[in-house]
């Protein structure tokens, strides 16, 4: 529902029909109108479709820092991110004596508390991982319909409302699986196989980008003998002994601590290297624009720095072309490197993502820097690779953080690092893994979305 002021007449039936509910919410959000629409076809409740709707209960959790000991463990905030493979860990106690916490493949994945309704597919490397009591799992029953496609209805602008419609609370809203348990379901003979096969097909494209980036990454930490995982210094205590000609730079107890000299001392035994300002990169700060929002075909696409990782590109603001400066100084580029600039240490900030062909003329937010690699002496998959891959780079990328309360990244530190360099069919290799990663990732939104507009076509039609 648009949080735009509304204000809309309805029938008296709608208010009997819906056990006299006043809250504005379900008469407003399309709700209705859905399931007036849905009364055209055959349709089944969803829990008829399912094996279980539920969540994993609230309860405490223990979290451990190993793997040897832990599953990763996704929050809700999570749910919607193109990359897991930063997720805390909590521990596998706690995850074999409540198995509801894990998350299987083919499962439809429902923001429950909060901002209701948002969904996801659970894809192939979602399998195991144990996910939020804020989150509802929708388990279809395989002998009566199609995993896709129950998500690409359910995800679609019919079964969004009706799933939000049941909402309740004040401050913070919530729904239970009973309140969508009774959701109608049309059936659409062919129309459900094939969305399946589009979802699906999506799915298993996330999963082979993110094994392909793991192999990039995987291969670079093997040229250069890094370890897979450094320790990161704001969780442990250390102490170390800094060159004054270094302190006279910086004062930061964390620019200078084991694990950043650790991460200095690998990178010096590597015998080339390249200092990123002497490689043609260009690092483009959209700066404070004006933020004027228009409606999408006066505007730009606008992103902020938590919206870049999210698998699906979906932009719901557009910042007027009138106002915004020429092109080259905000316009996103295919094969651009897209950093977190500021956030709170161990989150996004230093983190990265590297711009797909659905990123291109979109307008990334103060929060983010720009790297462009496309006309420099690196290959900018193998930049990618490098800086926010290995966790060489993100050490020392995040090791030059600034601030207090709220820590950033500068662009003339970042141009300041040091880049490790490798035979150049290696650097092809991994630039190739990471551009064809990035392909696979808009390809799959490509089909999820050609798959949800089949759906709400068919029942359209199928109710005129």
């Amino acid at each position: 529902m648009s949080r735009k002021f509304q204000c809309k007449a309805i029938p008296s039936t709608w208010l009997e029909s819906n056990g006299r509910r006043l809250d504005c919410g379900p008469y407003l959000s399309g709700a209705i109108e859905a399931r007036e629409l849905l009364k055209q076809h055959n349709t089944e409740p969803l829990a008829a479709v399912t094996t279980d709707i539920f969540h994993a209960g609230r309860e405490g959790r223990i979290w451990v820092d190993s793997n040897e000991f832990g599953v990763p463990f996704m929050g809700s905030t999570k749910l919607l991110a193109s990359d897991l493979s930063h997720l805390p860990l909590i521990s596998k106690k706690q995850i074999n004596s409540n198995p509801r916490f894990t998350i299987r493949p083919g499962w439809t994945l429902i923001t429950r508390s909060g901002t209701i309704g948002r969904m996801a597919y659970a894809r192939p490397d979602m399998n195991g991982v144990a996910c939020s009591e804020h989150v509802m799992r929708v388990v279809p029953d395989e002998e009566k319909i199609k995993p896709g496609y129950l998500y690409s209805y359910l995800s679609s602008r019919f079964g969004v409302p009706i799933v939000i419609s049941g909402t309740y609370g004040a401050i913070i809203q919530h729904i239970e699986p009973d309140h969508i348990s009774d959701l109608p379901v049309p059936r659409l003979g062919a129309v459900e196989a094939r969305a399946h096969e589009l979802v699906q097909g999506a799915a298993e494209l996330r999963g082979e980008a993110t094994c392909l980036l793991k192999i990039a990454g995987g291969m670079l930490n093997e040229q250069f003998g890094f370890p897979e995982k450094l320790a990161l210094s704001h969780r442990i205590f250390s102490c170390s002994v800094a060159s004054s000609s270094l302190v006279l730079k910086r004062l930061e107890a964390t620019f200078h601590d084991a694990v950043a000299q650790e991460s200095d001392r690998l990178i010096a035994s590597i015998p080339r290297k390249d200092a990123l300002s002497t490689l043609g990169i260009s690092i483009s700060e959209t700066g404070r624009l004006k933020q004027v929002f228009v409606d999408k075909e006066y505007g730009a696409p606008f992103l902020t720095s938590g919206e870049i990782f999210r698998q699906r590109y979906e932009p719901d603001r557009f910042l007027s072309n009138r106002l915004l400066p020429d092109e080259s100084e905000w316009a996103t580029q295919e094969g651009d490197l897209l950093l977190a600039r500021s956030g709170q240490v161990g989150g996004i900030i230093g983190r990265g993502v590297w711009a797909d062909r659905r990123f291109a003329g979109g307008c990334v937010s103060v929060d983010v820097l720009r790297l462009g690699a496309q006309n420099s002496r690196i290959l900018p998959g193998y930049l990618y690779a490098y800086l926010f891959l290995t966790d060489v780079g993100y050490r020392q990328l995040i090791r030059t953080a600034a601030g207090s309360s709220i820590p950033h990244l500068s662009a003339p530190d970042v141009l300041h690092l040091l880049i490790p360099r490798c035979d150049d069919a290696i650097e092809k290799q991994v630039n190739d893994l990471v551009w064809n990663a990035g392909h696979k990732r808009a390809e799959a939104q490509e089909k999820e979305d050609e798959a949800r507009t089949l759906v709400e076509r068919a029942i359209e039609e199928g109710g005129m």
